[in-house]
């Protein structure tokens, strides 16, 4: 579990720091314009970053899944080259979903001045900068999406479904407070990520003609949002993590 916390951690700093300068430069600075290849640099790493995170909940769903199903094999099933593999399954699953994207776009001319609606890049927001035929683009990205986000929260969804038929069927009252408690910090880490992700692609898509604070205000909420709350949500409901903050910050133990 402490490893995928790492690695979620790891990857909510790429995503705040893979945005952060022309988010600055935007609000603070009102930069009217973005070099092209800090463009798209910018925009692959955001949608590799949102790809990992999507990856890292689903082994994180796949870690309590069998803590609580199959506790007695639990040690056997998670053991340190099998989590090593996972994350770099994950990392190698994510660069290959999103290596195309930049060589799709640099194929075709732009016939607007690069000004997206957000203040950072992303592929479907760029898509409306292009001149010529998109329609390998969209429906690419379209893939891309429904194989990684789609596939990925249908399996989280499968694994609650077991956790809780698991706990309902074996477990009394008490234990079933106490095993749902466990699980409760990661499906507040599901929904507030999918949730931003979600609302953000529904104003960019239906929202067209919203005002640019909306688009802006999403933007940001999606990005900015959840690896804040997640690092509040596990600093919560872990203890572990929670007893060495209090202890960094008042120099004892609880």
């Amino acid at each position: 579990m402490y490893y995928f916390l790492s690695l979620l951690s790891a990857n909510d700093s790429g995503v705040s720091f893979s945005t952060l300068p022309t988010v600055l430069a935007t609000l603070c600075f009102h930069a009217p314009e973005t070099a092209f290849h800090a463009f798209l640099t910018q925009m692959f790493s955001i949608h590799f970053f949102s790809w990992t995170e999507s990856g890292i909940l689903l082994a994180m769903s796949f870690d309590r899944y069998v803590a609580i199903c199959h506790s007695l094999h639990y040690s056997t099933v998670l053991i340190d080259i099998h989590v090593a593999h996972r994350g770099i399954s994950i990392i190698i699953h994510s660069f290959c979903m999103v290596f195309l994207l930049p060589f799709l776009l640099k194929r075709l001319p732009f016939c607007k001045v690069n000004a997206p609606t957000h203040s950072y890049c992303l592929h479907a927001d760029v898509i409306r900068l292009l001149c010529g035929d998109t329609t390998i683009n969209s429906m690419y990205g379209l893939f891309i999406v429904i194989s990684a986000f789609g596939l990925d929260s249908v399996l989280i969804f499968h694994s609650y479904v077991l956790i809780l038929c698991s706990v309902l069927a074996t477990a009394s009252q008490e234990e079933r407070l106490k095993t749902l408690n466990i699980y409760v910090s990661h499906i507040c880490a599901v929904l507030i990520f999918y949730v931003s992700m979600v609302s953000v692609s529904m104003v960019h898509r239906f929202g067209k003609h919203a005002p640019e604070y909306v688009h802006k205000f999403r933007s940001l909420v999606y990005l900015f949002v959840p690896p804040m709350l997640n690092l509040i949500i596990y600093s919560i409901k872990t203890k572990e993590i929670r007893k060495r903050l209090h202890k960094m910050l008042l120099g004892h133990k609880l």
